[in-house]
């Protein structure tokens, strides 16, 4: 475990077995005695630029722990996850990030959902590049000041892949092309969504329906949370407090509201025969994760005693179809939210064996009580191999079988859509993601900004954060706002959490529904130039909501803002992020910028010179700018996509200093499996 951390001294460095070097900083390494590095280079303009160098601290590679050293090019990185960052740039004063996939309220500094090994440098010339470290085993990451970084991990193998851009969104598509370009998304699935653990019967559930419809709020997705089912048994209804969901269903999808399901990869397990036939179903099949001892893995969730479903077995996507199918005949559903899928258990009836992959010698930092804390044993059978190395795959493989499932329902004329809790590289082929149960603080709105610019990083550009928050009730305020800000995630929820009071744009009331159905009808009307995004992300890999930095990319002062955003290569959002506040200050870049409210130039103080200015934000507005160069196509809102689909579209023409300006709209029928009928211009 030798590594350059602060105050290391030579007694605390030669107790490791490793070599103390004094410096700044000092150097404690590992004598691999062969006394040479790798060191990768690439040719950019005439010089070479280092993207990998392994003398600060060489390899280190055994059956339970490895670890690898390299110095970067410049401070300047990005990536890694998942986690709550408060910057978009890593502090790199020896900070520790650990990877593997883990339930938690979202907090910094503690591993989340998701595992994603990957990082961008950008380059004290502003070029570019990514590393991929491929290895699904539980791992971290430290930064140092060096410039550097080390990364460890309880075993597995290293494939590390280099993405040499040189521009920072160029790298981004050389990286999603290479793990899995994105599903490509229905077009419903880009209007306003509304959820909430707390719709406990049905008639709270159509209470916030009322209360949309009441102010004139569009609303194209309705959910069912946990509390839909039975007991909290998958692919059930419950027949007292959401009798008549099914018809309920049907008459939101006439009006062109669609329903979503959560659904678990527990499965209740404790019934009497006869009684829960997924389950017997299942068992028959053979599919649930085995002990190490080759009996099922028992653990505890919702519904009580339950089994954990193998999806790196196929069989298993053959039961889970069947389920999904049967259940779409008793509820006419049209997307599936996968929860719980780290994967997740409240407790285990017996403790793990005490053996070297439950409690291994070398946990990385932070991991909260060891590997098996809120999940299920290390030593655990799965068709892919040991619940060591295959844990944070579980998302990834109920993700790769699930996709194929939503459109199996759907008879594999529609597309489908799934979005997820936890993943991994490659997973966005299959399904896309919310950033997990944050809190309604002005604090989780800013951080969500950096959430969903790295998950576009990531390859998941149909992402966002619960709108308004998850935990803790919101306020009025927080709540409008975050509206203004959601109102331009690629994903928007508004997802509230139990026994909190309702946090649906209506129940705050006429003046706050009105500023937010205002910001909804901007969405709505930006809907074409969005899904034109989604599309070239589902082709090329590109982010849709992305840094300012790769946009402009020749700007080091975009290096380190991550306050503000860009939407697609056009539309800057400059969105109110601190409570009591109507003016901001804004990062406006070098280009020619047009107010997207009324189309007139921007003040010459700020046109075409980049620099920072106070720009104006009372509590019914944000601040939108268009981007001179550029067209966005555009629609008619209204309070559903069946219905704005129909109505008339339109152009932004912003003209750049040569009075010139491009754009594209990609047009299909807009939820159709590989259609064959699309406008691309």
């Amino acid at each position: 475990d030798c590594f350059p951390w602060p105050g290391v001294t030579r007694s605390a460095c030669e107790a490791r077995g490793c070599i103390y070097t004094s410096g700044d900083p000092n150097q404690c390494t590992f004598d691999d005695g062969v006394g040479t590095s790798s060191n990768i280079f690439y040719h950019a303009e005439h010089f070479f630029l280092q993207v990998f160098d392994t003398s600060l601290g060489g390899l280190v590679f055994s059956d339970q722990f490895i670890q690898i050293s390299t110095y970067l090019n410049s401070a300047n990185l990005y990536g890694f996850g998942e986690h709550e960052h408060h910057s978009f740039k890593h502090d790199m004063n020896f900070v520790h990030w650990p990877m593997w996939a883990h339930d938690e309220t979202v907090q910094t500094g503690v591993n989340l959902y998701g595992h994603h090994p990957v990082y961008m440098n950008v380059e004290e010339t502003l070029d570019a590049h990514m590393v991929l470290i491929l290895n699904s085993n539980a791992a971290e990451v430290v930064t140092m000041p060096a410039p550097g970084l080390t990364y460890r991990t309880t075993g597995g193998l290293l494939d590390i892949y280099f993405f040499l851009g040189p521009q920072p969104e160029l790298a981004v598509q050389q990286y999603v092309s290479t793990v899995g370009l994105p599903m490509m998304v229905p077009y419903w699935s880009l209007g306003y969504q509304l959820c909430s653990v707390g719709y406990t019967t049905i008639n709270e559930s159509k209470s916030a329906v009322d209360r949309m419809r009441e102010y004139d709020i569009p609303h194209d997705v309705h959910y069912g949370d946990i509390n839909y089912m039975m007991e909290y048994r998958g692919f059930t209804i419950d027949p007292v407090n959401y009798a008549g969901l099914a018809e309920y269903v049907e008459h939101l999808k006439e009006e062109g509201t669609r329903f979503f399901i959560i659904v678990h990869p527990v499965i209740w397990n404790a019934g009497e025969p006869g009684e829960y036939l997924p389950y017997e179903r299942g068992t028959e099949m053979d599919i649930w994760i085995k002990d190490s001892q080759g009996s099922y893995q028992n653990g505890s969730g919702w519904p009580g005693s339950v089994f954990f479903a193998d999806f790196t077995n196929p069989k298993t996507e053959e039961w889970w179809g069947d389920e999904c199918v049967l259940f779409k005949e008793e509820l006419d559903y049209s997307g599936l939210w996968i929860n719980w899928n780290e994967p997740h258990s409240f407790s285990l009836p017996e403790p793990c064996a005490n053996n070297s992959l439950n409690q291994p010698i070398f946990v990385p930092g932070i991991i909260e009580k060891g590997l098996t804390f809120k999940t299920i044993c290390m030593d655990n059978q799965q068709y892919m191999g040991k619940h060591y190395d295959v844990h944070s795959l579980y998302g990834w493989s109920m993700a790769k079988q699930t996709l194929p499932v939503a459109r199996r329902v759907e008879n594999n004329e529609k597309r489908g859509i799934v979005f997820s809790r936890s993943t991994f590289p490659g997973a966005g082929a299959w399904n896309q993601h919310w950033l997990g149960y944050n809190e309604a603080t002005w604090e989780d709105m800013r951080w969500s900004i950096i959430g969903i610019m790295e998950f576009n990083m990531f390859g998941f550009p149909y992402v966002g954060a619960d709108i308004c928050g998850l935990y803790e009730e919101t306020s009025a305020q927080l709540c409008q706002r975050w509206h203004q800000l959601g109102a331009f995630y690629s994903l928007a929820r508004n997802h509230n959490g139990g026994n909190l009071p309702p946090q649906d744009p209506g129940y705050f009331g006429e003046e706050v529904a009105e500023v937010i159905r205002d910001v909804l009808h901007i969405r709505y009307t930006l809907l074409p130039y969005l899904y034109t995004l989604m599309y070239n992300a589902h082709i090329t890999g590109a982010p849709v909501i992305k840094p300012l930095m790769f946009e402009f990319d020749d700007d080091a002062v975009t290096l380190d803002i991550d306050d503000q955003f860009m939407l697609g290569p056009a539309l800057l959002i400059s969105p109110v992020l601190e409570e009591n506040t109507t003016s901001i200050r804004a990062y406006i870049p070098d280009s020619r910028w047009f107010s997207y409210y009324d189309v007139r130039r921007t003040p010459s103080n700020f046109d075409n010179i980049a620099n920072f200015t106070q720009l104006e934000a009372p509590l019914d507005f944000i601040p939108l700018h268009v981007r001179g160069g550029h067209v966005l196509p555009t629609q008619r809102p209204a309070n559903t996509t069946v219905t704005s689909r129909n109505n008339p579209l339109g152009l932004i023409a912003a003209l750049d200093d040569a009075g010139e300006a491009r754009g594209s709209l990609f047009w299909d029928d807009g939820e159709e499996l590989g259609s064959q009928c699309c406008l691309s211009v």
